[in-house]
């Protein structure tokens, strides 16, 4: 009676993990991943560590495949090479701490966004400036040339209002504003 009630629990408890893998690798997208990638960050994350052989069983997927999705997944924090003493194998854990998965990620592609933007801004900028100097060009590009000036000054406050962002969120700080939601109870 005990094996047939554990083999019905075992099957439910699969199952229940099978959907929040389902869940978490069809949202991986946000993180630039492939859903393949995605299935193997969402396997992991029920698994201590894994190595390469053990996902490759787990999935079913070609080893070529496999060490890309986990390259890629290293690349944004996702996943972390684990060393075993006694073994020739790396073996990889994932980042269980979704808060930690996000800021990571998303610092990282705003940060990026704030600096691209804000060089590229800087250059229009000084071009846009010889525009606006230069007494030779007509009133309607001068007009034209300040008028994208203005265009990209408030474009600057974004950037401005994004690299504060990133800050906040790397200090924690906007954990006092937006507060983590306590554990749900049941």
């Amino acid at each position: 009676m005990a094996d047939s009630n554990d083999k019905m629990a075992r099957n439910k408890l699969e199952n229940a993990k099978g959907h929040v893998i389902e869940a978490i690798a069809e949202t991986m997208d946000v993180y630039g991943v492939t859903p393949a990638a995605g299935k193997l960050y969402a396997t992991m994350y029920f698994k201590d560590q894994m190595n390469l052989d053990q996902m490759r069983e787990e999935l079913d997927m070609s080893k070529p495949s496999m060490s890309t999705s986990v390259r890629k997944l290293q690349e944004i924090e996702m996943v972390k090479k684990k060393f075993q003493r006694g073994s020739r194998k790396h073996s990889y854990a994932a980042e269980k701490n979704f808060f930690h998965s996000f800021m990571s990620y998303f610092c990282k592609m705003w940060d990026r966004e704030a600096k691209m933007n804000m060089e590229a801004i800087k250059q229009a900028e000084f071009e846009l400036d010889q525009i606006i100097e230069d007494e030779k060009v007509s009133a309607e590009l001068v007009d034209e040339a300040r008028a994208v000036y203005e265009q990209l000054n408030l474009s600057k406050t974004y950037y401005c209002w994004l690299e504060r962002l990133v800050a906040s969120i790397r200090s924690e700080e906007i954990f006092e504003f937006l507060p983590k939601c306590q554990k749900i109870k049941r």
